[in-house]
């Protein structure tokens, strides 16, 4: 990283300043400690989301709530700290909004997994990722990618959160009413897969000023805006609940529309992730895809944060590289396999870091505070426990929205650019599966390629993944024809 000099009036910061190189940086102390606590502020709200999808949204499927909201801070304090200490950027680590997701409403309620065969594929995705940082091999599999494909699964992300977000919040419904057969037949209308959600009652209203709220906050760019938001909304959906007596949320698993009561500490799944049954549970093709989607994700998800930090920063050396990168790279392959020896779904590189750094935070010890805070809100994770899910919900919708900003990067303008793009940025909310999105995508860039006689364009490690995915789609025609 280029130097760059401090103030003169500055004084030596001591032990601090030799091993941080505050100096060095340009920045002083009083800015890093300034940094940490922003960043903090700017993340907290996962402290909030991360349990209330893995636990409550997974209707008793998921992990304990309050666990899940002990491990959450845990995690993130911990592996904020070997970031800082270790990488010396301040880059802040939680569980990463997305991958969660595909944790709860894909592996544990969409494949039917138990929730530590889930925890076990994420700690298994980050030991391979730390792996492949060790051998260098990361950077090569990031080479293979077309980059219209990593920014389409960026985006596909963010429209799985957003779409999360609507249906948590009730403006969009999923019916699960089956229609009626008679002798065979269908009778009735058949119900739209998706639908308007009933726009009445207190949930709605709850979500919907949620919503507002929060937007109010980030279009006046008021700091910790998420976090601020999901507890207005949450003192609001509290006070309508004891003026009424109305329910104001519809989420299962709450009396009167709220948590019932407070979730104390807990460290209950501490290691439950250390479960390797997803290769028993779904075949061992599927799990290695399923792994290998995952790892995808937690790649562009970390490469973007580092990069884009980076370049606001003015950190990027001349060939747009990361001084240093392989040591942030292994701290964020280990996080993740802490994240599910911890049961909070993968833990990663947070794009909220970049609150910090723009508040002048340029050393690790940022990082540092931010994860002792984390490490202090332990006790504070009972609170989570008030939290209703339409509190929650407008964050994740907003969450979507910023991910999905992205997509005016992605080249549309040819077929066998523009198709395999489209298709893994839509499949991935229409289907609740990240893995079935990079698949859908993946096998329709190889093929295109190939009937345009540009094979030699795609790296033999496209072609070598998309026949496995076309293995992964055709499983259920396989297992029929030869009965297995």
């Amino acid at each position: 990283m280029a130097a760059t000099s401090a103030p003169p009036s500055e004084p030596s910061t001591g032990p601090l300043e030799r091993y941080f190189h505050i100096r060095e940086r340009g920045s002083t102390l009083a800015v890093e400690l300034r940094g940490g606590v922003t960043t903090f502020i700017v993340m907290a709200y996962i402290l909030v989301v991360n349990p209330v999808i893995l636990s409550t949204l997974t209707r008793g499927q998921g992990p304990d709530f309050a666990a899940t909201a002990t491990m959450t801070a845990l995690a993130a304090g911990v592996c904020t700290l070997a970031m800082g200490l270790y990488a010396n950027y301040p880059f802040a680590l939680a569980s990463g909004l997305g991958l969660n997701a595909v944790v709860a409403f894909d592996l544990i309620l969409g494949r039917g997994l138990a929730w530590q065969a889930a925890m076990g594929v994420i700690f298994l995705e980050g030991v391979v990722i730390s792996v492949l940082v060790i051998t260098g091999f990361r950077e090569a599999v990031m080479m293979a990618i077309p980059m219209n494909l990593k920014r389409a699964i960026g985006v596909g992300i963010g429209l799985f959160i957003l779409f999360i977000g609507l249906v948590n919040a009730g403006f969009v419904r999923v019916p699960v009413e089956s229609i009626p057969i008679v002798n065979g037949q269908a009778a009735g209308q058949p119900q739209p897969p998706v639908t308007l959600g009933n726009l009445t009652g207190w949930p709605i209203f709850v979500s919907t000023f949620g919503l507002f709220f929060t937007a109010l906050l980030l279009v006046r760019r008021v700091r910790g805006a998420l976090l601020i938001g999901i507890l207005v909304t949450t003192a609001v959906a509290i006070g309508i609940h004891y003026a009424t007596g109305a329910d104001v949320s519809a989420a299962p698993g709450e009396q009167g529309g709220l948590p019932a009561q407070l979730a104390p500490v807990s460290f209950a799944t501490l290691g439950a992730g250390l479960n390797f049954g997803v290769f028993q549970a779904l075949g061992v093709l599927t799990a290695l895809l399923v792994i290998f989607s995952l790892m995808l994700s937690d790649f562009f998800d970390t490469m973007g944060t580092v990069i884009g930090i980076g370049d606001e920063a003015g950190w990027l050396d001349p060939r747009g590289q990361l001084p240093g990168i392989r040591r942030v790279l292994l701290v964020d392959g280990l996080s993740a396999a802490v994240g599910g020896f911890c049961s909070c779904s993968s833990v990663t590189a947070y794009i909220e870091s970049g609150a910090g750094v723009a508040d002048g935070a340029r050393t690790g010890l940022a990082s540092v505070v931010t994860g002792l805070l984390f490490l202090a809100a332990i006790v504070l994770a009972p609170l989570a426990g008030v939290v209703p899910a339409e509190a929650t919900a407008p964050a994740l919708i907003l969450v979507g929205f910023f991910m999905a900003g992205v997509l005016r990067e992605i080249d549309f303008s040819t077929l066998d650019e523009g198709l395999p793009a489209l298709l893994t940025l839509a499949v991935m909310p229409f289907t609740f599966s990240i893995t079935d999105g990079i698949g859908a995508g993946f096998v329709m860039y190889s093929f295109l390629k190939l009937v345009r006689g540009r094979a030699g364009e795609v790296h033999w490690m496209m072609y070598v993944v998309s026949a496995a995915f076309l293995l992964y789609f055709a499983t259920g025609l396989l297992r029929g024809w030869f009965g297995i």
